[in-house]
């Protein structure tokens, strides 16, 4: 079995850095505006984490589909509880194409099978929250 390890360090403040296989990532806590922080919050990294986990699935399975793709983009919308702890309850993944000639149906069946066999995190988080996907295609 593989273990991941990281190791975060408090600087100062509420900013911690997280060493993540050589690259250093800093985390703070979102200020009254949002804007005056050292980076961003660990519960939005949950939704990077999910989408691109996600988009790299897709993006190896376009290869082997010869599709070339040249917009995608994923978002994921989620609800965040109104009490403590304020965990994300809901969660909804929105696959974005944009492009010429793209073939919608292996497209959609590439997103299918990152959402529900491939991509480890959504796998996760589909334990603990409902967990939804969409997939839009628009002709460049």
């Amino acid at each position: 079995m593989a273990i991941h390890s990281i190791k975060t360090v408090w600087r100062e403040n509420n900013i911690f850095d997280t060493d993540i296989d050589g690259h250093t990532i800093t985390l703070d806590m979102p200020g009254e505006t949002g804007n005056d922080t050292a980076g961003p919050g660990p519960k939005k990294l949950q939704l990077v984490a999910a989408a691109t986990c996600s988009g790299l699935d897709i993006v190896a399975m376009a290869r082997k589909m010869r599709i070339d793709l040249k917009n995608f983009d994923i978002r994921i919308d989620a609800e965040v509880a109104e009490e403590h702890p304020k965990q994300y309850t809901s969660m909804k993944v929105i696959y974005e194409f944009e492009g010429d000639g793209l073939p919608e149906n292996k497209l959609e069946r590439a997103c299918e099978l990152s959402f529900d066999k491939y991509c480890g995190v959504l796998a996760m988080y589909k334990k603990a929250v409902p967990v939804t996907y969409e997939v839009a295609i628009k002709n460049g």
